[in-house]
């Protein structure tokens, strides 16, 4: 560990990519539920105030990223006529 820095940031934002490049739901939603942990640990080790706002907000947007992703079937729209006036 290098003096001065957080371990946990590098981890967290590692937690993240693999999330992105997910296969699969369950693996996605497990990724994003990892760094979202990583980023707390990475608040909880922060002094200045300014940084650890961000992380703590990074946890949150991980957390939420983790939901599952809901599929909504698509809509049947009628096909729009058209009306030509003579």
């Amino acid at each position: 560990m290098s003096m001065g820095r957080n371990p946990f940031v590098a981890k967290a934002t590692a937690a993240e990519q693999k999330a992105q490049a997910a296969a699969d739901e369950p693996a996605r939603v497990s990724a994003w539920r990892e760094a979202a942990r990583l980023w707390e640990r990475a608040a909880e080790r922060e002094v200045q105030d300014k940084r650890r706002q961000e992380y703590e907000k990074n946890a949150e947007t991980a957390r939420a990223s983790a939901e599952p992703v809901e599929v909504v079937p698509a809509v049947a729209v009628p096909a729009l006529r058209r009306v030509v006036m003579n």
